[in-house]
């Protein structure tokens, strides 16, 4: 029995995924629910499970985009296991006798030893037209159509020289598609530059208290919790109070209404294998310290091993980003659609500031808030700002209360 393999849907509004790569061979024998190959959508990578054990035929390859509900490949369920010496029961690949053929060398030699004829290096139409939109000399491109001249796949593959040409076969180019999720990244961030109205404004937090407190419980808490206190869990509830004294900042456009909502769902970017992913911590207003690093640990683990699922990077009211993890000192963070505005987190340096008519050296981290001006006026992006400024630079006045330890559930 032939079993067809089809597409399953990853998630609501994804139409087509993209093969990423086979991860067996046609021909393969594969056992069920063995991966046999990675599929990209538009907002994850994911594994295609096999559905029944038997010999694998492959009908889509590597770079095609299929149709959810399209038929992948073909599992022949009456094949048996080929035994451990690698002597396969049933061979699923022709053996195709070696006969003699004639020499392709002879009767169709290379453009490279054809001789030079008017058409030697004379682009066709349409590769003129490639050309001329790179500004490329078709001097610079060897053709390999009839007689040398060049074809519009020539002039696709040629790269514009960047300074003289120099004969070295160490230096090479390679020419590879984006990924599906790559490209739908990539049409997301012009997007979000050609129709909103994105401003960043900045501002500075001195990160000593949230370094005492640290240095003072991080162990008591990683003991207590088996999870570290990091700077997220501080940020995301500066992030909650600030949205819920500036809601506007916590709302998003849709045509020519304004959705507002009464709870804060933050996304979170953290880099997966297969790049950038957003996470998302539900309900984070009604989240603790210990509920806030824990799910941030939970999250990061299943980006990082593939095992995000679309559910959990869909939704999200408002987004927090951490370029300091990587050395950032300061970005302009582009908005994540359809939020209306996102917090930009940095290195942390010490610089000298002026405290109490003295210079000390103090843990400055700068952060940044880029907000879609259609909805959030300055006075509130401004003033959300200071508002988690002045939250991270007085925790134990602001986030808990007074009370370090009950907030810290220690």
């Amino acid at each position: 029995m032939i079993l067809e393999m089809k597409v399953p849907s990853p998630g609501e509004s994804i139409t087509e995924v993209e093969i990423a790569s086979w991860l067996v061979e046609d021909g393969d024998y594969v056992e069920k629910d063995q991966a046999i190959a990675e599929v990209d959508s538009d907002k994850a990578t994911l594994e295609l499970p096999a559905e029944e054990s038997g010999i694998i035929t492959l009908k889509a390859e590597e770079g095609d985009a299929v149709a959810v509900g399209a038929v992948v490949c073909l599992i022949d369920m009456t094949a048996t296991k080929p035994e451990s010496n690698g002597q396969s029961a049933v061979s699923s690949k022709p053996v195709v006798e070696n006969v003699d053929s004639p020499d392709t060398e002879e009767t169709n030699p290379p453009a490279s030893e054809a001789g030079t004829t008017y058409a030697t290096g004379t682009p066709s139409p349409a590769a003129k037209k490639v050309l001329e939109e790179k500004g490329m000399d078709p001097m610079q491109v060897r053709g390999t159509g009839k007689d040398g001249r060049i074809t519009k796949e020539d002039a696709i593959k040629a790269v514009p020289s960047m300074g003289e040409a120099i004969n070295d076969e160490n230096r090479k180019s390679e020419r590879k598609k984006l990924s599906l999720l790559r490209r739908k990244v990539a049409q997301r961030l012009v997007s979000v530059k050609n129709e909103t109205a994105m401003l960043t404004t900045f501002n500075e937090v001195d990160m000593q208290a949230i370094f005492d407190l640290r240095n003072k419980y991080k162990e008591d808490f990683k003991e207590k919790h088996e999870v570290s206190l990091g700077f997220m869990s501080f940020f995301t509830l500066a992030v909650v109070r600030a949205l819920k004294m500036f809601p506007d900042v916590n709302s998003m456009i849709d045509g020519d209404y304004k959705i507002s909502y009464d709870f804060v769902d933050i996304s979170i970017a953290v880099s997966g294998p297969k790049g950038l992913m957003v996470p998302v911590i539900r309900n984070a207003e009604k989240l603790t310290f210990k509920g806030i690093e824990s799910e941030v640990k939970r999250l990061a683990i299943r980006a990082r091993d593939g095992e995000i699922t679309i559910d959990e990077m869909t939704g999200g009211t408002f987004t927090i980003t951490n370029g300091g993890v990587f050395g950032s000192m300061l970005s302009t963070p582009i908005i994540n659609p359809p939020q209306s505005a996102i917090l930009g987190m940095h290195n942390i340096v010490e610089r000298p500031v002026a405290i109490g008519g003295k210079v000390v050296i103090r843990p400055i981290m700068y952060v940044a808030l880029s907000y879609d001006h259609r909805i959030i006026d300055g006075k509130e992006s401004v003033g959300f700002l200071v508002a988690v400024k002045e939250a991270l630079e007085n925790p134990i006045e602001i986030l808990m209360d007074g009370d370090e330890k009950k907030a810290l559930e220690l």
